[in-house]
Parts: C-alpha cells; structure tokens; sequence
C-alpha cells in the first residue's frame, strides 16, 4: 500500500455510502453533503470549499453547483486539477450496492449501479482525505466534483474558472478499468423539434386533419433509408445520430396536432456533424410538406439545436497525459490510450484553456442495469490518484509523509 493513502476498507465504505445516494442530474445535493461532511470531519478549512451557481446557470436548474476544495501547495509546483462527476443516469436510482466477490453490483435486477461515477467521486473523496489526515505534502490542488455530466456536461461548461485556482495540470476520472487514459472525444449537438399538425376526429373527417404522427414517422424512416441514423458512415466520414424521444398525441380518436422531439448528432468531425444536423433538419422539413389534408394545408416543423459539447483530441506528449501516464506505470502499466464517443466533463474544461486527460475506476457496463464495479481496479485508480495528487516530478514517485 502507497504511504498515506485510505485503507481500501474505509474508502469501500465511502463507495458504498455515495453509491446508494439517489442523486440523477440537477439532484445532486445529496452527495454535496457528504462530501462537505466527509472533508470538514477531516479537517478541510472551510474557506478551502467553495460551490459555485451552475445549478442556478444550467438550462436543467439544478439543487446545486459545483462543488469544489482547494489547498494551498505544501511546497512550491504548479497546480494540478482532480475532477470526477457527481450524477448518475436516472436508471441508478433506487440501487443498492451490494458486494459479491470483488465485484460491486447492484442488489436489484431493474437498476444500474451508479458507480458511473460514484467511484470517481470516492476516488477523489478518499485522496483528498488521506492528504488532509496525514498532512502530506503536494502541490497546489483542486479537487472539483461537478454536476449534471450526463445531462450535457453542464458542470464542466459552466464552472467558474476562478474557483479551480490556474491549474497546469488536470486529471478526470470517469468509466473504464485504471490504466485507461482518454485522450479526447466526440463533439454532440442535440436538437429539440416541434412538429404542427392540425387536429380533426379520427373516424369523423380524419382527411381534415394533419398527422404530426405522421409527419415525424416519414422523417425518421427518411434518414434510416438514407443512412443518416444510427451510426452514420458516409465513405471515410463517420458520425452518429439518433431521435431519442418523441412525444405527442392525446387519444386515438383524434388526428395528433402536435409532436415534440429530442434528437442529436455526434462526430469527431465538426464539419460531418454539421452535415449531419443539416440532413436531420431536411428530412423533417420535406415530411412536413409531404403530409397535407383535403384542403392542400401541410404541417411545420421548427427546430432548435445548441453544440452541447465540442470534439477535442490531446497529444500523448501533453503535460497531463505524460503525467498521468508515469502514474498509471507506476502502478502496473501501461498505459491504454483512447478516445471516447460519448461527451466527458474534459471536453468543455479542455475547450476552457484547461487541457485534461480522463482516467477509469473499474466501471463495466454502465448505464445499463448490469452494471459492475471492479473493486481491484477501483483501489488501482485510488493509488494513481494519490500519485498524481502527491508525486511532484511527474515521474511516479511518490510523496512520504
């Protein structure tokens, strides 16, 4: 065991406590508490955490910010940055996490786990703790624990920078086993698309009326037939789209006058993800005018779009890779480079002037209701965080306290 860190006991312990609190996107105060209790106990000065407004900022509002701990460096180095996410997926709430073998699952077959990322947080949680216990000596540190990640990455986008201190290096832990750094990942834009019909009885005068039903099934059918849904290959292009809900109707008695739909559409190219916004919109667009009734009156369709994160891609000879790459060695390597195509708290804090790297915890199968925890790689993320929150040099040696 690396001098100084929490017993793996004491911090399964933490796991479990954080893992069973219910606290989806934009209801996280839950684990704010926690944390605020876990890190005063141990001696946390209370000018050293701080919460930020982004629940106020956030399009979802939100219980909560931001939530962060900042310490002055014991010695002088740049600061170094520690990041997880707070909110689960809403499929995790209700979970009990129960341990069967070196496994964390949860005890009821309908729900996910949760430790996506409850485990980050407990591996940020048991870092900072062994630091303020014992008094050992590091750099500068923030430790920041955002919300709504999985609602758009809200946290990230809408922290305030003054409250991470000019960070040179910054670390995100989220899914995956331990040695994994993830260099970058997919930009997503996501649509919110109202469709206008027009309402007559069903069995009555059906030709009076104009299926918004309608117009929103030609569509999707529209860009599967062309291949714009679903993963999206156009020759060396890739992507990814998919209309995720679709609402509307009131009985089947009556023709539906409205329809609302959430969509989106991801790539690593800009550019092919703004080719494949475009088709999004055309598909909907020509439904709408195909759709008409006895009087020649079409529907409409309005749509309205935002980036809600951009693509980026980091070098392995990055401050923060190579940093996190030593660590990773240190504790077994090496290291496995990837990229993600899905969003992370990194995206928006790289796009902020904050290059950042992203580590696992032993997540498997997340979001899904088999969802696992591996309890060796867990404790395997815990020692490289402590390396990275301690070790000055950037070489994997670690402090003493």
């Amino acid at each position: 065991m690396i001098s100084g860190i929490v017993p793996d006991k004491s911090a399964e312990r933490l796991l479990m406590r954080l893992m069973a609190l219910a606290a989806p996107s934009g209801k996280e105060q839950q684990v704010v508490e926690c944390l605020r209790q876990q890190l005063t106990t141990a001696g946390a000065p209370a000018a050293a955490l701080e919460m930020d407004r982004t629940g106020r900022r956030s399009p979802l509002g939100g219980e909560v910010g931001n939530f962060a701990l900042r310490l002055p460096g014991s010695v002088r180095a740049p600061r170094r940055l520690l990041v997880a996410h707070m909110d689960t997926v809403p499929l995790c709430v209700g979970a009990r996490p129960v341990r069967r073998g070196n496994r964390i699952v949860a005890a009821e077959a309908h729900t996910a786990l949760g430790a996506d990322n409850r485990a980050g947080v407990a591996v940020l949680l048991s870092t900072a703790l062994a630091i303020l216990r014992r008094r050992l000596p590091h750099p500068p540190l923030t430790f920041l624990w955002t919300v709504q990640e999985e609602a758009g990455l809200h946290g990230a986008r809408y922290v305030r920078k003054s409250m991470l201190g000019n960070p040179r290096l910054a670390f995100n832990w989220d899914g995956g086993p331990a040695h994994k750094l993830t260099l970058g990942a997919t930009g997503g834009y996501r649509m919110n698309i109202e469709i206008r019909g027009l309402a007559s009885h069903a069995g009555g005068h059906p030709e009076q009326g104009i299926s918004a039903i309608a117009i929103a099934s030609l569509a999707t059918a529209d860009l599967v037939q062309h291949g714009w849904h679903g993963l999206v290959v156009k020759g060396r292009r890739r992507g990814t789209s998919n209309i995720g809900i679709i609402q509307g109707g009131a009985a089947t008695n009556v023709v539906a006058d409205r329809v609302r739909i959430r969509a989106e559409a991801r790539s690593h190219d800009p550019a092919f993800r703004e080719r494949i916004v475009r088709e999004i919109e055309r598909a909907f667009q020509k439904a709408a005018r195909q759709v008409h009734n006895h009087q020649g009156r079409c529907g409409q369709a309005s749509i309205e779009g935002r980036l809600d994160y951009e693509a980026f891609r980091l070098s392995r000879e990055e401050p923060s890779v190579r940093a996190a790459a030593a660590a990773i060695q240190a504790e077994g390597g090496p290291a496995e480079y990837a990229i993600a195509n899905g969003g992370l708290d990194a995206n928006w804090l790289t796009a902020r002037g904050i290059p950042t790297v992203t580590l696992g915890c032993g997540q498997n199968d997340i979001h899904t209701v088999d969802e696992w925890l591996d309890l060796d790689e867990f404790h395997r993320a815990r020692r490289i965080a402590f390396r990275l929150a301690t070790d000055l040099g950037g070489g994997g040696k670690t402090s003493k306290p």
